[in-house]
């Protein structure tokens, strides 16, 4: 069970969740191949050349198989959802780093996207609260509609919201 299934309150439901981006992997995908590459060239060269560019190629393969553990806990670790009363954002595997804002304490949403992020369609969400906490979460896949489906969510149930007020309060209306 995820993070934010654990954690949901009374009458909460998630609402929306996003993924992170396939581009997580692309530095192992990357050394992998000039690994591959290395090897298959050091099989045709002399023995001196040829033994540096195998222990080379064996290095960036044994680099390229603790990257892909590394991206592959990124992926399965990095929860980021809205449900019906807050946005939960959670990273990590040992070291966690949650936050938790309800939705009249989310000021707003900054989406930062390279050239490959808008490419790619991925980038970094920046959750501002109020009061001036920042969430930073990094390869989100198709950010710009997290952002979007966020600030309708958050519109909606602050416009549908009942009145704090009791009904039989002397101030109700």
């Amino acid at each position: 069970m995820s993070y934010v299934d654990e954690n949901l309150m009374l009458d909460e439901t998630v609402i929306y969740k996003a993924d992170v981006h396939w581009l997580v992997f692309l530095p192992t995908i990357t050394t992998f191949l000039t690994s591959f590459f290395i090897l298959v060239i050091a099989s045709f060269e002399t023995y001196e050349i040829g033994l540096f560019m195998k222990m080379l190629g064996v290095f960036l393969f044994i680099l390229s198989v603790i990257s892909s553990i590394n991206a592959l806990i990124i992926k399965k670790t990095t929860e980021l959802a809205i449900t019906s009363k807050r946005v939960i954002a959670k990273t990590g595997f040992i070291s966690r780093k949650t936050t938790e804002l309800n939705h009249s304490k989310v000021e707003s949403f900054k989406v930062n996207q390279s050239i490959f992020g808008r490419i790619f369609n991925c980038g970094t969400i920046v959750i501002n609260g109020t009061g001036g906490g920042k969430t930073r979460i990094n390869n989100i896949d198709d950010p710009l509609n997290f952002r979007r489906q966020a600030m309708e969510i958050i519109d909606h149930s602050q416009d549908h919201k009942p009145s704090s007020i009791p009904q039989n309060h002397p101030h109700s209306v």
